[in-house]
């Protein structure tokens, strides 16, 4: 720990030490309805003139502490309600505070107060809100999708069921930086490390508020929340009681349907004590085809080469051989038109399952062991196919998923949680890596480049030369006119790309013969010889020469948090109370229990031997290594966390100070801190400024520390021992070049070590005459040890030079170089003329530094990029009885941007724009909603994923059931 961090510690806890515990005055009571006595949830009670307050519950009832004396002013307000004061005389009396329906407001909703609350205006982090009502009026009739519509937030489509979210820069379809978490659980595969966007997350019926944390914070939220959090949160049964239920038609075939019952049971004394919920949620799509047939960006043979090229989604039709090339002079004479030519390659249609579907079932279990402390048991399970994209583009078929957790809570005060969760990739298989496998069936790539050389020169190459004008090279005495050596260049080539359309002629039929004239021939798609080969590779494991995965990988996690608010007061000469501030404590301790069997991990199969002898027919003694058992290597990690954290409100609660200090240990690596400081000044309640000190620590995943997964064409490398004496690629050229030793230069690579980033943040929120709330904010952030990855060359030479054996390898390592970005994003909404809303933001994410160090991860963000929307809800149209009509439209500006990926998936990401809208019509008789909208409505067609398909429209119709039982009368607990 740094010295500053232990003389601020040591300040807060001085200054918390100058004030003497003494008790609390409590206020409760209950808010309710003055015509019909139903209680009112969510109502704001504040003390007049502060931000002192608090909401009230479920049941209506709200109780909160203070210092002050009576009589206590309070001011008490909700949507629809006329704002009422009431003064408190006592605070042993029994609260109860009726309030009347304010019929002008009802008529013209002026929706601010109830999508912004107190609590978010003094969030000290940028914190980007989508909640119930928000959730149901998403213009793109997803809301996980429909997050990519908020200030400073990322979405790109890798698939139709995958989507990625991401904050401030460095996005990546393997979205290690965010954190993604349900009713506080972690949402990640425990083998990828990350989440896979909502494909095993919530049901949208049971989706009550998604907070986007935007930046740093590990010490709010533990490691992985590096650059951001999804926090969603689900509906509880006991405030969400009833039955939902929604049907959803679309364009690609989509059927989508979802289900949810929850129920509230009372005991013999009339009291709320069990509440459930069960969840089920069904769809099907035909996902995006990937079809990009351009050359991967930066490759060396064009769209014109007549031996072909490296296409994005094609597989197999890399260059890993080098007698592939005879563009040099020797070569141009030697084959004229032979030049640079790609073996054929396998399209990713023909690979892959485009058959998207996902099934995904919850239950959960509410018992309030007192009126405020409740146990929770919960358990998922989802399961479904879709396209994942890392470093290679991924087929998810099968893929399983399970969670459960158990807690037990009380609101604002503490909570104790467990869960577990375990996975099982199912029939997944490398799409690329399949491709490779069929290749290798039929003939390994040397080969094949050199049967293409001999067929060319046998079959081709004399209709080349048969080319009227042919230029044959000039014999002696003439060439001593002309040197020699520039026939090729000046002569010979110019003359050839006259006839690029012979020559392309050319090269389909030497293609088509070399494929089909060997013993193996090319496994041709449509076949059913190609079928029963390509079943069989993705059936088989990669450790048995297949390209399936085998996954079931499982995390434990443990999680206490408790808060308390200590009281004192001002010397006897002041009567008047002071608040030392609130206390948080608490810690986690996790496991992570892989389980690959060698296809992603190096739990790899190993063997025990013993040495042991046997007598021959000759008599003669043999002394062997005898098996006796074998094992997959285990692995696994542990790692833990301590928190402390301490609020206080100061300058009569206008100013609140924060200040939170984590601790996490994992067993490879040191202790490391991440500390948080923030300043958050209300001087009303319309205008709120504030200044945050954040910082973040990410541990290596798994995969960092342990990968070993073998491509074919390198081996992918976790890397917590180091690795010494590798090759660069640069000096392996050379030498291939020059077959002189001398030229390899080699390096080692170090250990790998965790991130850290640090961050400075300022921002704004203010509500302006109660229409237009505005959030800014700007930030600043140091990156340490940034994980990347290094690439090198395991070389054998032999005594004479030459290579005896090249392996190539990827490994995990940690950037040298300090990192910095910056950024800064502004939002605004506009509640007009009664019930509609007009929304905008725009974002600005800048790399500042670390652009030209070869393992700083891609930034992969767009620089610029914006928002604008607008909606309305309860609309009649005049003239006639159709009323209840809402809608929502969104346009969306993204600014081109290079992504990087793995070399075959990195290239420029276009400027694009997109706009989503939906129209919907309320049916209060039978308690749904009708809904028509569409995603890309333009269908404009564009890639947010290098490597992954073209997006385009998505039109839908659905209808929501909703049926509220809060105000039914419930069931008794027998």
């Amino acid at each position: 720990m740094t010295r500053f961090l232990k003389l601020l510690i040591l300040a807060i806890v001085y200054c918390a030490s100058q004030n003497i515990v003494l008790g609390q005055s409590t206020i409760k009571g209950k808010i309710i309805d003055e015509n019909n006595s139903e209680t009112l949830i969510g109502a704001s009670v504040i003390i007049q003139g502060t931000t002192e307050g608090t909401t009230t519950d479920f049941d209506g009832n709200f109780q909160f502490q203070t210092l002050r004396q009576p009589p206590i002013v309070l001011e008490i307000s909700y949507i629809g309600y006329q704002k009422k004061i009431f003064t408190l005389q006592n605070f042993n009396d029994k609260i109860t505070i009726r309030l009347s329906t304010d019929d002008v407001l009802l008529k013209a909703v002026e929706v601010v107060d109830l999508r912004i609350s107190e609590k978010q205006k003094q969030e000290p982090l940028t914190v980007e809100t989508m909640d119930v009502t928000a959730i149901k009026e998403a213009a793109s009739g997803n809301f996980y999708e429909s997050l990519g519509t908020l200030k400073g937030v990322d979405m790109t489509s890798a698939s139709l069921g995958f989507k990625v979210i991401n904050t401030r820069g460095f996005n990546s379809t393997s979205p290690v930086r965010s954190l993604q978490l349900i009713d506080g659980v972690d949402n990640q595969s425990p083998g990828l490390n990350f989440s896979l966007g909502n494909f095993l997350g919530a049901s949208d019926l049971d989706v009550m508020k998604v907070d986007i944390v935007a930046g740093a914070s590990s010490a709010y939220y533990g490691p992985g929340a590096f650059n951001g959090v999804i926090n969603m949160t689900t509906k509880d049964p006991f405030m969400f009681p009833g039955l939902s239920a929604s049907v959803k038609l679309g364009e690609r075939n989509m059927r989508e349907g979802a289900i949810r019952w929850a129920q509230v049971l009372k005991n013999k004394d009339g009291k709320e004590k069990f509440g459930y919920k069960f969840n089920i949620f069904y769809m099907e799509a035909l996902d995006w085809e990937a079809e990009n047939y351009d050359p991967v960006f930066n490759t060396r043979s064009g769209r014109n080469n007549p031996g072909g090229y490296d296409a994005v989604n094609r597989y197999g039709d890399e260059v890993t051989e080098t007698n592939n090339d005879y563009s040099g002079p020797q070569g141009v004479t030697e084959n004229p038109g032979l030049g640079y030519y790609h073996r054929t390659g396998y399209n990713e249609i023909d690979l892959a399952d485009y058959n998207t579907r996902n099934l995904k079932l919850n239950a959960a279990f509410h018992y309030k062991i007192k009126d405020d402390i409740q146990a929770i048991f919960s358990t998922s399970y989802s399961n479904g196919t879709t396209i994942f994209q890392g470093d290679n583009r991924y087929s998810l078929k099968d893929i399983q998923f399970y969670q459960n957790r158990l807690e037990i809570k009380k609101e604002n005060k503490f909570f104790i949680r467990a869960y577990a969760t375990h996975e099982d990739a199912g029939n997944s298989y490398d799409i690329v890596t399949t491709a490779l496998r069929l290749q290798d069936a039929s003939v390994s790539d040397a080969q094949w480049n050199s049967d293409y050389k001999t067929s060319w020169t046998g079959n081709m190459n004399p209709r080349v030369r048969q080319i009227e004008g042919f230029p044959n090279r000039l014999r002696y005495p003439d060439f001593i006119n002309e040197r020699f050596d520039l026939y090729p260049n000046t002569v010979l080539t110019p003359f050839l790309n006259q006839h690029v359309d012979s020559l392309n002629a050319w090269h389909i039929q030497n293609r088509m013969m070399t494929d089909t004239s060997r013993i193996t021939p090319r496994f041709e798609p449509g076949t059913e010889r190609y079928d029963s080969a390509f079943n069989d590779i993705r059936s088989r494991k990669f450790t048995d020469g297949g390209s399936l995965f085998f996954d079931r990988s499982a995390l434990y996690h443990v999680q206490a948090e408790y808060k308390f608010t200590p009281w004192g007061e001002k010397p006897k000469e002041s009567s008047s109370k002071i608040h030392i501030g609130e206390f948080i404590f608490g810690g986690n301790a996790r496991w992570y229990r892989p389980n690959s069997q060698g296809t992603i991990f190096s739990d790899t199969l190993t063997y025990t031997r013993e040495r042991a002898d046997s007598i021959n027919a000759n008599g003669d003694t043999i002394v062997y290594d005898r098996l006796i058992d074998s094992n997959f290597t285990t692995v696994k990690n542990f790692q833990y966390g301590l928190y402390f954290g301490f609020e206080r409100k100061w300058l009569d609660d206008k100013l609140k100070t924060t200040f939170t200090l984590r601790m996490d240990k994992n067993e490879n690596f040191d202790y490391l801190f991440s500390p948080a400081l923030s300043f958050v000044y209300s001087p009303n309640t319309d205008h709120t400024f504030r200044a945050t000190y954040t910082s973040a620590i990410r541990n290596p995943t798994m995969a960092d520390m342990f990968l070993y997964y073998n491509v074919g064409r390198a081996i992918l490398l976790g890397n917590l021992n180091g690795y010494d004496s590798l090759v660069t690629v640069e000096s392996f050229n050379e030498y291939r070049n020059s077959l002189n030793p001398n030229d390899l230069e080699y390096f080692s690579v170090a250990p790998i070590k965790p991130e850290e980033v640090q961050t400075i943040e300022f921002g704004y929120r203010g509500i302006f005459n109660k229409k237009l709330f505005v959030d800014a904010s700007y930030y600043h952030s140091w990156y340490r040890n940034f994980i990347g990855f290094e690439v090198g060359l395991d070389v054998d030479i032999t005594n004479q030079g030459l290579i005896s054996g090249l392996q190539a390898y990827r490994l995990a390592s940690n950037a040298q170089s300090i990192v910095t970005t910056q950024g800064f994003s502004i939002g605004g909404n506009y509640y007009f003329a009664k019930k509609y809303s007009f929304n905008g933001n725009y974002s600005w994410n800048k790399l500042v530094t670390g652009d030209d160090d070869p393992i700083i991860p891609a930034f992969n963000t767009p620089e610029h990029k914006y928002n604008i929307g607008i909606s309305g809800r309860d609309l009649l149209i005049k003239g006639t009885r159709i009323n209840n009509l809402g809608f929502g439209i969104n346009y969306k500006w993204i600014q081109g941007f290079i992504f990087e990926g793995s070399p075959q998936f990195t290239g420029p990401i276009d400027s694009y724009d997109l706009v989503d809208a939906q129209i919907n019509y309320t049916i209060p008789k039978i308690h749904s909603v009708i809904k028509v909208g569409a995603s890309n409505l333009l269908n404009n067609r564009v890639y947010q994923v290098y490597g992954g398909p073209r997006v385009g429209r998505l039109a839908y119709v659905s209808i929501i059931f909703d049926w509220d039982l809060k105000s039914k009368k419930n069931t008794a607990l027998n």
